[in-house]
C-alpha cells in the first residue's frame, strides 16, 4: 500500500484516546512537532484501543469497509491487553512467552515490495524501545519490560503462503504472555517503512509528542562491554603488575597510568567507565572524571579541569592562577591520597601531564585517540572493532536472537559493512529493534545504499559510523529529528529533558520521552550516575530539578560532527540562534532559582520569586540547589563561553554571567568561589570590550583587580585597577572612578609607597568632597591618616584623624568615633604628648562606652593605660588594664553563649552571625 507522504490525520483517522492527557499535551507541544494534527476525539465504546494517531499510512482496521476475502488473525482483547500481567505470568513459566529479545520473526525470502522506498528517502521509522518481546505487534512479555507496541488487527489473505506465513509467526511471538496496551504515538515523519507498508501494520513511532504511556527497557548499549572482556582483563591485570620504574629499582614517583586508545564510537570511554567501576572500591579517596575536550571537539584548558579536581577533594586555589601553579598545588593536594582519576577524551600528553597526580596510591585512567607519548611507564589497550562473533552478539541483544538466527550471512553483512564498531553496530541495532518486521537483509540493503563518504571533513567519524547514523537519522520522524540534532548546542553536548525542551521548543514530557527513545536507540547516553527509570515506574509529566531528579544524558562523541553537519544543512543561522537563546533564557532562570534558593529563611522578596517560577524550575531546598549547581557547573561554564563566545547573544550572555556569579557566591561563598569567579569577570570584560561597553568594562576590571590583590598580585592588581580608572573617566560615572582612585591607593599602600598612596587616596577623597558623600569622607579621611602615621607625619595624621573623628560624629556612627579618638591618641603617643594621649583616650572611652562595644572599650583602655604609665600613673593605669581584661572575658563569654544557642537552634549553614568589629587588644608602646 503506498505512503500518502503527509503528517496530519486524514478523513477516517482518529487520534488514539489511550490518556486523556497526551492529546492536550501534544496539541500543545511548540515546534518540533508535526503540523496538522487533529485534537483527541473521544472514544467511543466500541472503538479499538489501537485507532492510530496521526501519521501516514492506510487506514485503520476500526470502520473501514471489510476486503472480500479478507479475515483478520484473532486478537487477543483479555483483561490483559490494557498491561496488566496474568497471574500465571512469570520469567520461566510455560505462558511466559520466549526470552528476552526475540521479536517477531523476520520475512526469509520476501519479495520485493513494489514500491519500497531506499532509506535515505524514509523518514517514518517506526522507532520506539528495544524490541518487543513476545506477542503480536505490541505484546510484551512478562520477563522483559520492553516497549509496547499499540495491540492492532493484522490482516492476511488466504492462499498467500508469504502472508499467512507472516501471521503465523507473529501468532508464534506471542503465546502467553502479557499484552501491553500501552499506547504509543503513531509515527510522524514524511513516510512509512516498506515494510508496515507490505503488512498493512502501523508501527508504533516516536511518542514524544505528549506524554505517551511508553514502558522503556534498559538501553542494550555498550555497558554489556560486548566483545571488550579480554581488554578488561588486560587492563586490571595491568593496575596490579609491576611498572618500569620497579623493575628499574626506583621509586614510583606517581601512580599507574592506564590509556586506553581508540578511534570515536569504538567504546572506549565505555570500557573505562566499566574500569573505574569495578576497581572503585580499592580507592578509598574517590572517582574523580574529567572531560579533556569540548563538544565542538576542542581540547580544554588544564585549569579549570584543576580547579575541578582541588574543588571535589576540599582544597582551593588562588584566584586566576597559572597552570604551573595549579599542577603543584593539585600535587600538593594528592600526597598520600588513594584515588581514581578518569580523563576522557585527552587530546595530548601535555593536557595529562599537568594533571597527573604524584601519588603512587593513585590511578589513572586516560581515553584517548592515540598514544600519549611523554608521559613514561603508560600501559595503552588499543581499541579495534569487534570481532565477528561479538558483534553478531550486539546485534541479537538489540534485535533478538530469531532475525540473526534466520538469516546469519545478512548479520555478518551488517556486521562487515559497520566494521565492528560498537557505535555502527548499536545505530543499526536500534534501527531492527524499532521494526520487528523488517529483516537484517533489509538493513544491510539499505546501509549498502547509502554513499560511502564520510561526513566530517575532519576525519573525526568513521565511515561505518557515519553510515549507520545516516541509516538511524534518517528513519526518524521530522520532528525528533529536530530534536536530535538541535542537542549539538547543548554546552558540552549535555542535556536534561529541561535543556532539550528549551532547545527543541517542545514540552519537557515530550523531551523526556523522546531523550529515553534515544537512549533505547544508541543515539543518546545516560551519564554514570543516571540509571534507567523503572518501567513498573508510574509515568511522571512534571520533573522538578535538583541533583537525581531529571536524569542527564550526553551525545556520544562519534556523533557530534555528524549532527553538526546535518543542523548547518537543515537548520536556518536565525533559528539555530533561537534555540540557544531559549536554552540560555531557561539556564538563566534555573540559576535565579537556585541563587534563591540560598537565601535566609526570613527573606521573604527571595522565598516569593521563588514561588512565582514554574514548577519545573523551583528547588525544593538549599542543598537541592547547591548539589544542582556543583553537577551542572561544567556546562554552566560551557554555556557561559559559548555564549560569549558566538557575539550575537551579548545580552543574555550577561545575565547568565551575572546569575553564574551570583548563584556561586551565595552557595560557595566569595573565598572558595573567587577561582571560578575570576574567570566569568573574564568573561565579562570580554563582552564589554566587543561591544564597547566602558562602564562594564570598568566594573569587571575592578573586580579582576580585587582578585588579583587578594591572591597577592600587588603589581597585575594595579594595572587593573588603572585601566579601571580610563574606563570609568570614559564613562563618566563618578562611582566607579572613585573606586579605582582608592583601590589604586590601597594598593600604593600595600606596596608601602606612602607619598603616591597618599596622593591618590586624596585624589580620590576630592572626588567624594564634591559629590557630598560623608560616608566615603569619613573612610578616606581614615585611610590617609593610617599612611601618613607609617610615613612618620605626625602633623598630617593628627589632621587627617581629626577630620575622620568630625566625619564620623556628623553620621552619628558612634563605634567609628571611638576608634578614630582611639587613633588620635596613639598619633598623640606618638608625637611625644601623652597629656593630649590620655585626655583623647578617655573620651575614646566614654564614646566607646555609649557604642555598646567590649572589645572596643577594652582596646581604648589599654590606650589609656599606656599612657598613664608614660605619665608615671601606674595605679590608674593598673585599674584600665583590669577593667579592659573583666571586658574581654564578658565578651569572650557571651561570644560562647551565643554560639552554644546556635548550635542547640541548629540554624542552616547559610546564616551566618554580623561579624564584630574588633581592634588591637594588646598593650601598646612607642615601637607600634
Amino acid at each position: 500500500m503506498a505512503s500518502h507522504g503527509r503528517a496530519g490525520a486524514g478523513p477516517g483517522e482518529r487520534p488514539a484516546a489511550g490518556d486523556p492527557a497526551d492529546g492536550a499535551a501534544e496539541a500543545g507541544s511548540a515546534a518540533g512537532g508535526s503540523a496538522g494534527a487533529v485534537p483527541a476525539e473521544p472514544r467511543a465504546p466500541g472503538d479499538a484501543a489501537s485507532s492510530p494517531v496521526s501519521g501516514d499510512g492506510p487506514a485503520p482496521a476500526v470502520g473501514r469497509p471489510e476486503v472480500p476475502g479478507e479475515r483478520p488473525v484473532p486478537v487477543d482483547r483479555s483483561a490483559s491487553a490494557v498491561g496488566r500481567p496474568e497471574p500465571g505470568d512469570r520469567p520461566g513459566s510455560p505462558a511466559g512467552g520466549p526470552p528476552a529479545g526475540d521479536g517477531p520473526a523476520p520475512a526469509v525470502g520476501r519479495s520485493e515490495v513494489p514500491g519500497e522506498r531506499s532509506a535515505l528517502g524514509d523518514r517514518s521509522g517506526p522507532v520506539v524501545g528495544p524490541p518487543v518481546s513476545g506477542g503480536r505487534p505490541g505484546a510484551a512479555s512478562a520477563d522483559s519490560p520492553g516497549v509496547a507496541v499499540a495491540d492492532r488487527p493484522v490482516v492476511s489473505r488466504p492462499g498467500s503462503r508469504r502472508d499467512s506465513r507472516k501471521a503465523r509467526a507473529l501468532a508464534d511471538c506471542g503465546t502467553g504472555g502479557r499484552v501491553g496496551a500501552d499506547r504509543v504515538g503513531a509515527e510522524r515523519g514524511a513516510g512509512r517503512t516498506a515494510v508496515a507498508e507490505a503488512e498493512g501494520t502501523r508501527a508504533a513511532g516516536y511518542g514524544g509528542y505528549g506524554p505517551s504511556a511508553v514502558r522503556f527497557a534498559p538501553s542494550p548499549g555498550l555497558t554489556d562491554l560486548t566483545g571488550r572482556r579480554r581488554e578488561l582483563s588486560a587492563l586490571r591485570a595491568d593496575i596490579d603488575g609491576a611498572g618500569l620504574d620497579t623493575l628499574a629499582g626506583r621509586g614510583v614517583p606517581r601512580g599507574r597510568v592506564l590509556l586506553i586508545a581508540g578511534r570515536p564510537g569504538s567504546g572506549r570511554t565505555a570500557l573505562a567507565e566499566e574500569l573505574v567501576r569495578r576497581v572503585r572500591a580499592e580507592y578509598p579517596d574517590g572517582l574523580l572524571r574529567v572531560r579533556l575536550t569540548t563538544s565542538q571537539g576542542e581540547p580544554t584548558f588544564p585549569a579549570p579541569a584543576a580547579r575541578d579536581l582541588l574543588y571535589a577533594l576540599g582544597a582551593s586555589a588562588p584566584p586566576g592562577a597559572d597552570e604551573e601553579e595549579l599542577s603543584a598545588r593539585l600535587r600538593e593536594v594528592f600526597a598520600g591520597k588513594r584515588a581514581v582519576l578518569l580523563f576522557d577524551d585527552a587530546d595530548s600528553a601535555e593536557q595529562v601531564d599537568l594533571l597527573l597526580p604524584r601519588a603512587p596510591g593513585c590511578l589513572v585512567v586516560a581515553v584517548s585517540r592515540g598514544p600519549l607519548t611523554g608521559i613514561p611507564d603508560v600501559r595503552p589497550c588499543t581499541l579495534g572493532g569487534l570481532d565477528s562473533r561479538a558483534a553478531v552478539e550486539m546485534l541479537v541483544r538489540y534485535a533478538g536472537p530469531t532475525r540473526i538466527t534466520c538469516d546469519p550471512v545478512a548479520a555478518d553483512s551488517v556486521v562487515e559493512l559497520c566494521a565492528g564498531q560498537p557505535a555502527a553496530l548499536a545505530l543499526v541495532g536500534g534501527w531492527l529493534a524499532a521494526r520487528p518486521l523488517a529483516s537484517v537483509s533489509d538493513a544491510a540493503r539499505r546501509l549498502r545504499e547509502i554513499p560511502d563518504r564520510a561526513v566530517d571533513e575532519e576525519g573525526r567519524v568513521e565511515r561505518p559510523v557515519a553510515r549507520a547514523f545516516r541509516l538511524a537519522y534518517g528513519a526518524l520522524p521530522a520532528p525528533a529529528a529536530r530534536i536530535l540534532r538541535m542537542l549539538v548546542l547543548a554546552p558540552d553536548a549535555t542535556v536534561d529533558a529541561l535543556s532539550a525542551s528549551a532547545l527543541a521548543g517542545c514540552s519537557v514530557p515530550t523531551a523526556h520521552t523522546t531523550l529515553e527513545e534515544f537512549v533505547a536507540h544508541g543515539l543518546l547516553r545516560r551519564l554514570p550516575g543516571h540509571p534507567a527509570p523503572d518501567p513498573a515506574a508510574p509515568r511522571r509529566t512534571e520533573i522538578a530539578p535538583g541533583p537525581g531528579a531529571a536524569p542527564r544524558y550526553q551525545l556520544p562523541g562519534c556523533l557530534e560532527p555528524l549532527l553538526e553537519a546535518a543542523l548547518r544543512e537543515e537548520e536556518r543561522p536565525q533559528d539555530r540562534e533561537l534555540a540557544r537563546a531559549r536554552m540560555l533564557e531557561r539556564t538563566v532562570r534555573q540559576l535565579q532559582a537556585c541563587c534563591w534558593a540560598a537565601a535566609p529563611a526570613g527573606d521573604r522578596e527571595a522565598r516569593e520569586r521563588l514561588e512565582a517560577l514554574p514548577r519545573a524550575l523551583r528547588f525544593p531546598s538549599r542543598p537541592a540547589a547547591a548539589g544542582w549547581l556543583e553537577e551542572r557547573l561544567r556546562e554552566l561554564r560551557e554555556a557561559a563561553r559559548m555564549a560569549v563566545e558566538s557575539g550575537r547573544l551579548d545580552t543574555l550572555a550577561r545575565r547568565l554571567v551575572a546569575a553564574l556569579t551570583h548563584a556561586l557566591a551565595a552557595h560557595r561563598g566569595a573565598e572558595r568561589a573567587a577561582p571560578e569567579l575570576y574567570e566569568l569577570h573574564q568573561l565579562v570584560l570580554d563582552v564589554a570590550r566587543r561591544q564597547d561597553l566602558v562602564l562594564e568594562e570598568a566594573a569587571a576590571l575592578l573586580n579582576l583587580g580585587d582578585l588579583d590583590a587578594r591572591a597577592g598580585r600587588t603589581l597585575e592588581a594595579l594595572g587593573r585597577y588603572k585601566d579601571a580608572l580610563e574606563a570609568a573617566r570614559l564613562a563618566e560615572d563618578p562611582y566607579p572612578t572613585g573606586r579605582a582612585l582608592e583601590s589604586i591607593g590601597a594598593t600604593y599602600q600595600e606596596l608601602r609607597d606612602w607619598t603616591r598612596a597618599a596622593d591618590w587616596y586624596g585624589r580620590a577623597l576630592s572626588l567624594h568632597l564634591t559629590r557630598r558623600d560623608l560616608v566615603a569622607q569619613a573612610r578616606l579621611y581614615a585611610r590617609l591618616g593610617a599612611v601618613h602615621v607609617h610615613a612618620g607625619n605626625w602633623g598630617e595624621a593628627l589632621r587627617e584623624w581629626r577630620a575622620a573623628t568630625a566625619a564620623s560624629r556628623r553620621l552619628g556612627d558612634l563605634p567609628a568615633h571611638a576608634r578614630a579618638l582611639y587613633e588620635t591618641a596613639r598619633v598623640h603617643q606618638y608625637a611625644g604628648r601623652p597629656q593630649e594621649a590620655l585626655r583623647t583616650c578617655l573620651e575614646a572611652v566614654e564614646s566607646a562606652r555609649r557604642a555598646g562595644d567590649p572589645r572596643l572599650q577594652a582596646a581604648v583602655r589599654l590606650r589609656a593605660a599606656d599612657a598613664l604609665d608614660r605619665l608615671g600613673q601606674e595605679a590608674e593605669a593598673e585599674l584600665h588594664r583590669n577593667a579592659a581584661e573583666r571586658l574581654l572575658a564578658r565578651a569572650n563569654a557571651a561570644q560562647t553563649e551565643q554560639a552554644e544557642l546556635v548550635q542547640q537552634a541548629k540554624q542552616p549553614p547559610h546564616t551566618t552571625a554580623k561579624p564584630e568589629q574588633t581592634c588591637e587588644t594588646s598593650s601598646g608602646s612607642a615601637k607600634d
